[in-house]
């Protein structure tokens, strides 16, 4: 065949671009020190080193949550630490106004630092970390808790049946009494709240002084107690008991005391109660539906499967889903209970959903129930596997007062009400006044810290020794519930010690997994490199000598 110089010209620039790539490519490889830089490099490669990279993208996240957690759990351990040195100079102080060789003058000396040291308390509960509340449960963004005014009484029965709300603030302890003032009835002896002669009488500088402008007025089954000098006031709900006192001998304790004195308002939220369920679908409000079990924090969805209308007492198809209905865990069938119109269905991490009729025990096909688990935990996830709690429960660690605001009976903003039927609880020693609190819960009152500091900041301030003893027991079991909490927040920071040694341990294993597959031989590289640059000289030296592309050739 005829070669023309055409011809030759396309062979020869065809051989200079593949030289020049190969060199330009080895020459990328060298910059990068990596034997993949693009799939088309080797796509097996890149795929591997994708799968690795997202690896450990994921790792990464795990050691930011990590950090995180540390920070959130870190502040949490300073704070219950200065909790417990606040408490133990409470302990000297309480130990000091116990004694009987301090007067009067004594306690309320005390009782200035130990209201200071009860306010640091409020203020160490309220520790958030990045501006986030560590002790709110989920409520981050408020403070856990606030500072009210609540009662103690010397009656157990007043306790457990008065339903109250105390209004409006005060910067001493207010001793409240009441009397016949008609001197009918005899101290100790019963008057209602609603009866006209009850007299009542106060002090705001712990029993020197008496004030008498004090006054209850009974209305539409709510009773109001004014005390018109104090700041405060208290609204009682129904119609209780009052034992009268000596209307002429204020030091004798035959009748009902109240010591109006300081506390703290939980204002977060709490995991105490039961998931809700929400049934959706038609004839819903028929069915009555209730969760219990474990659900984490996750809400989950199920679904009647049966192809038509099933009665409880037959076999029910359903799915479940924890993703919010994108995938569903199908196939689970709740056995026929012939005995039962009620059917009982098992889902997801232990949980149980319960159907019983509220007028129909039919489900219909598609209906779907949605539990909602009650949480208040954060948590973090520190590997593919485990999970971190990284805030607490104020309420639990700290005490206070506190209701399920599903039965509050009543509260606007600052006032709280206490019912016996609910939170209310008393509590009652031979030779010291109850204590009418509220606890949520089977906790015992001496894990109430900010009752017990509440109390004992009361009694320091009425010079009431017999109060300040029972208060300085308490502290020590306070004291000790404080570093339970302590410990379990040590456990927590223990935990995330050894999962960062194992994340960190896992991404050095992917990264070295990565630089295997990728990386290039530096010593081949380089030899390869000086090959091709041989290679594309000599192309250009050959392409010159034959080509010799000059017009006076074709002249």
């Amino acid at each position: 065949m005829r070669v023309t110089q055409k011809m030759l010209f396309s062979r020869y620039v065809t051989n200079l671009n593949k030289s020049l790539t190969s060199l330009m490519d080895l020459n990328i490889k060298a910059q990068t020190q990596k034997r993949i830089n693009k799939p088309s490099d080797d796509p097996t490669g890149m795929t591997r080193i994708l799968d690795h990279r997202d690896t450990l993208r994921s790792l990464d996240q795990y050691s930011e949550n990590i950090s995180t957690a540390k920070g959130w759990l870190t502040s949490a351990d300073e704070s219950l630490m200065q909790v417990s040195t606040i408490l133990t100079r409470a302990k000297e102080l309480a130990t000091q106004a116990a004694t009987g060789t301090v007067d009067s003058n004594n306690r309320e000396q005390i009782s200035y630092e130990l209201r200071s040291l009860f306010e640091q308390l409020v203020g160490l509960a309220n520790t958030n970390f990045e501006g986030k509340q560590i002790y709110g449960g989920h409520k981050v963004n408020t403070p856990a808790f606030k500072e009210i005014m609540w009662l103690t009484t010397n009656d157990d029965s007043f306790g457990n049946n008065a339903e109250f709300t105390v209004n409006g603030s005060s910067n001493s302890t207010v001793l409240v009494q009441f009397f016949d003032s008609s001197g009918t009835v005899a101290p100790g002896g019963n008057m209602n709240l609603s009866d006209g002669n009850l007299g009542v009488r106060y002090s705001i500088d712990g029993g020197d002084t008496w004030q008498t402008d004090g006054s209850v007025t009974f209305a539409a089954g709510e009773g109001t107690l004014s005390l018109p000098q104090s700041g405060t006031s208290v609204t009682f709900h129904n119609d209780t008991a009052i034992k009268v006192n000596d209307p002429a001998d204020e030091s004798v304790a035959d009748g009902t005391w109240l010591w109006i004195r300081p506390s703290a308002q939980y204002m977060g939220d709490d995991e105490d109660a039961p998931p809700s369920v929400d049934p959706l679908g038609p004839g819903s409000n028929l069915i009555d539906a209730t969760a219990s079990g474990s659900f984490l924090d996750t809400n989950v969805t199920v679904r009647i499967d049966n192809s038509s209308a099933v009665a409880m007492n037959e076999d029910i198809e359903y799915s479940y889903s924890i993703d919010g209905g994108i995938n569903w865990v199908t196939g689970n069938i709740a056995q026929a209970d012939t005995s039962s119109n009620a059917a009982v269905l098992s889902v997801a991490n232990g949980g149980i959903l319960s159907l019983a009729s509220n007028g129909s025990n039919l489900l219909q096909p598609g209906q779907q129930f949605v539990i909602r688990p009650r949480s208040a935990a954060i948590n973090l996830d520190v590997s593919s596997s485990e999970q971190v709690q990284v805030n607490g429960v104020g309420k639990d660690i700290f005490g206070g007062i506190y209701m399920d605001p599903e039965i509050v009976l009543a509260s606007n903003g600052s006032i709280l009400t206490l019912s016996s039927q609910n939170s209310g609880r008393v509590f009652h020693s031979n030779a010291a006044p109850g204590m009418a609190i509220s606890i949520q819960g089977n906790d015992e009152y001496s894990k109430n810290l900010f009752e017990v500091m509440g109390n004992l900041v009361a009694m320091a301030e009425t010079n009431n020794q017999t109060g300040v003893q029972q208060a300085l027991a308490n502290l020590s079991e306070a004291q000790e519930h404080i570093m339970n909490a302590v410990a379990e927040v040590g456990g927590r920071e223990n935990r995330l010690q050894i999962g960062e040694t194992i994340v960190d341990g896992l991404k050095l294993n992917e990264q070295t997994l990565v630089s295997s597959i990728e990386d290039a031989d530096v010593s081949e590289l380089m030899t390869e490199l000086a090959q091709q640059q041989i290679v594309y000289e000599s192309v250009l030296r050959s392409t010159s000598m034959i080509m010799q592309l000059n017009l006076g050739k074709f002249i």
